[in-house]
């Protein structure tokens, strides 16, 4: 199997994007450096396509690895033939190369086993041949054998008829007509198990829906009802078709054969075939369900990585809550803590006017901008509270409600008792709210992916796939935006290309004993980071204030003395770039191909260069929709239908999105209410973290459902 040649075919590339890339690969690049840095080489492939194409060549390996391992296996039990052989060069499968290898594979004691041991297989040959003309009767009393526990000929008979069973549902063919059939032309039923309940299922107590047609989502909900024993759930297939078809390829019109040959087809398919398909096309559509999840849960993840960060900017953090209070902490434009404590402001305490005064008190003290408020348990009732206090004071201040997903696995976690060892857990949650709006990215990091709350059945889905899935999207969301070396967290800096947990530590141990980063180089007499870890590293950690200002762009320095050519040919020095005197760059480039065939560079290499120089520093997140800050408060008993407001996407699953509409309760705009044509997938049209416009279609207070739509 040419693994390259396959590649080229099912992504459209160039023979050379793929030899290229896949030698990157195993020469141990990442996919994020190998992405940025080496866009001549793979003819500028983004990341998302690159693990893509990584992903479907570790399958193809390891697709050829147990080809060989099966091939092995057949021939060391002397039953390697031609015919075996080239199907296992054909199978483009796992699965395929399972069907092949069924016949061979060691098996636990089966009926046909058990048959086989009592000598019964040269009459289980003869019927299956289908050419004798003697009665099947007088032909098995040949096999009584009181000695191998074969009493009588019907016995011999119906060993003979399990050893043929299974060698029909042993055959390869078979079993990939019988899969296909199923998958076109069958049906997943769905019953209720206990209808005295209520469930989030209900919709599934009677539900019946081809296998082709089934939504992912339709599958992850399934499965998860049938694990909590709400529903059942099987299988319907075209068992008359399959019989048929099964009859035509088996069956040769013998009399004395016919009918006992129809009844162990019948039997085969039944007893063996049926059931293992059910499990296979279960199994195979739950892996494409949640494949299809972990690609939507990817992209909001990526999306709320990137959300703009409100930089520079004092803060009041709340962690709301009623019987513990609601926790606080004043944060720098840093992300320094200021103070910390505890209010409150409501029930069953209702401490108001002591928690107003004491937040009045900071707000003065620490020159607070704006206060964040964790969107959990008594958010709305804080965010009330809030809202009274901007009214009462006469300082500019917003609030801003705070997706707290997950700060509350970071307070509990080893990184957050390391980085806050004297806080009390509840308040390093308020800390972790405050500063995820200073700076998304650097706090989100801090969280296992999973805990974020942007997915859809996470915790129900294979967790290696999943994790490996999630750790590649913060990779690429760190290293496409880059950090800051003397400011970076280890847990920030273990995602960067190159640096793994040990060197992270290291890099952040170094600092502490030596001062602060001057120049990238330094990196290099950081403990465990050698060259090749420092190729892959060095372009996308910034230094802000250092030696070089070009270390503080992503123009890595293996670039450095290129760029300098590149700004003298221009008539610029690196100066001018301290003075930010270089905005008009681009419009000094009449030629880009004979400039880079000047300076013995690619074009997207010189590209990108231009685009650092430009904007030293830049924070490519900067360009996105900025959150909606708020002074006063929404409540649902105000929404009226009809209603015309402003929202933040707070998830994007496959029916439909979730929007911050400004009220405790996120309302739901139906896939079938995005836009007016027509949409697979509600991330052709939003994504987390847009501000879009909404319209109230319908308010249902005691169940707390708003309708919303985006049709204006």
């Amino acid at each position: 199997m040419d693994i390259l040649k396959i590649l080229q075919n099912e992504f459209n590339l160039k023979a050379y994007q793929i030899e290229n890339t896949v030698k990157l690969i195993d020469d141990g690049n990442t996919i994020p450096f190998i992405a940025r840095y080496r866009k001549e080489m793979t003819g500028s492939l983004d990341d998302q396509l690159l693990r893509e194409l990584y992903d479907r060549l570790v399958y193809l390996r390891n697709l050829n690895d147990k080809r060989e391992q099966v091939r092995k296996l057949i021939d060391e039990q002397e039953k390697l033939t031609d015919e075996i052989s080239k199907a296992l060069d054909m199978a483009k499968t796992i699965t395929e190369i399972d069907d092949i290898y069924r016949p061979f594979r060691p098996k636990r004691r089966t009926r046909a086993t058990i048959a086989k041991e009592k000598g019964l297989e040269p009459l289980a040959e003869i019927i299956f041949r289908q050419s004798t003309n003697d009665d099947l009767i007088t032909i098995a009393e040949k096999y009584v054998n009181e000695e191998k526990e074969v009493r009588s000929s019907e016995e011999a008979l119906q060993g003979a008829m399990d050893i043929i069973a299974e060698m029909i549902s042993d055959n390869a063919d078979y079993r990939s007509m019988v899969r296909k059939l199923t998958f076109d032309k069958g049906f997943i039923v769905t019953k209720v198990s206990d209808e005295t309940k209520e469930s989030v299922y209900e919709m599934y107590y009677e539900y019946t829906e081809l296998i082709k047609k089934v939504a992912g989502h339709r599958i992850l909900a399934i499965n998860r009802g049938e694990k909590e024993n709400f529903i059942y759930v099987k299988i319907e297939a075209p068992t008359e078709e399959i019989l048929k078809k099964l009859s035509g390829f088996i069956i040769k019109n013998n009399e004395k054969t016919d009918k006992i040959m129809r009844n162990i087809i019948d039997d085969s398919y039944k007893r063996l075939i049926f059931p293992s398909i059910e499990r296979e096309i279960r199994a195979d559509l739950t892996e494409k369900a949640e494949e299809g999840a972990i690609k939507v849960f990817g992209e909001n993840l990526k999306q709320l990585l990137l959300q703009p960060p409100i930089k520079n900017k004092s803060i009041l953090a709340l962690d709301p809550g009623f019987r513990t209070g609601c926790k606080v902490a004043a944060i720098d434009g840093t992300g320094k803590v200021l103070d910390t404590g505890v209010i409150y402001p409501v029930p069953p305490h209702n401490k108001i006017q002591e928690a107003k005064d004491k937040l009045k008190s900071w707000i003065k003290k620490y020159n607070i901008e704006l206060i964040a408020i964790g969107n959990g348990t008594a958010s709305r009732e804080t965010e009330s509270f809030a809202a009274e206090i901007i009214r009462e004071i006469d300082t500019n201040v917003m609030y801003i409600i705070v997706n707290e997903a997950g700060a509350s696995v970071y307070s509990a976690s080893k990184l957050g008792a390391e980085e806050f060892p004297d806080f009390d857990v509840a308040l390093r949650s308020a800390v972790s709210i405050g500063r995820r709006l200073q700076d998304p990215l650097a706090e989100l990091v801090k969280i296992d992916p999973k805990s974020i709350g942007v997915g859809q059945y996470q915790h129900d889905m294979n967790q290696k796939r999943l994790g490996e899935t999630l750790g590649g999207v913060v990779e690429n969301c760190v290293n496409n935006v880059g950090v800051d070396l003397n400011t970076a967290s280890p847990a920030l800096l273990s995602y960067i290309s190159g640096i793994n947990g040990t060197v992270a530590k290291n890099i952040a141990d170094y600092r502490e004993k030596n001062g602060k980063f001057i120049e990238r180089k330094q990196l290099l007499k950081v403990k465990k980071l050698g060259p090749k870890a420092f190729e892959q590293c060095a372009g996308f950690l910034r230094i802000s204030d250092g030696k070089n200002i070009l270390d503080n762009t992503g123009v890595h320095p293996e670039s450095y003395i290129v760029t300098e050519k590149l700004l003298s040919k221009l008539g610029y020095t690196l100066t001018d770039i301290y003075k930010n005197n270089i905005s008009d760059i681009k419009d000094k480039i009449t030629d880009i191909k004979k400039l880079s065939e000047e300076l013995e560079i690619g074009i997207p290499t010189l590209k990108d260069i231009l685009k650092e120089l430009e904007k030293p520093g830049r924070d490519p997140r900067d360009e996105m929709p900025k959150p909606i800050l708020r002074s006063d408060v929404l409540s649902i008993e105000d929404l009226t239908e009809g209603m015309l407001l402003k929202g933040t996407v707070r998830n994007v699953i496959d029916f439909g999105i979730f929007v911050d509409i400004g009220v405790h309760q996120d309302g739901l705009v139906h896939i079938s209410e995005i836009t007016n044509r027509y949409i697979k997938h509600p991330l052709e049209v939003v994504n987390v973290g847009d501000i879009i416009d909404v319209k109230v279609l319908n308010v249902d207070i005691n169940k707390k459902r708003i309708s919303l739509s985006m049709k204006l």
